[in-house]
């Protein structure tokens, strides 16, 4: 080197694009835990149905629908 010339300060080395796909996958992996943790924390919420409820009928097979039947037949 001539004495002219002044040495180039160091570059920060330069991240290659897979970190940053990398990230992204983990982030979405981070949200999809963290959805599925949200979803599990209102399924209990919902509330079971009284031993009335269960035994209630509740599909009567009437004029009209026996009439669809026949209607909608093959």
């Amino acid at each position: 080197m001539s004495p002219e010339t002044k040495p180039q300060a160091a570059r920060p080395p330069v991240e290659p694009a897979a970190a940053s796909r990398r990230d992204l996958l983990k982030g979405a992996a981070l949200a999809g835990t963290a959805a599925a943790a949200g979803a599990a924390a209102v399924l209990p919420a919902i509330a079971a149905e009284a031993p009335q409820e269960q035994v209630k009928a509740r599909y009567r097979e009437t004029d009209h629908v026996q009439r669809f039947y026949y209607l909608n037949r093959l």
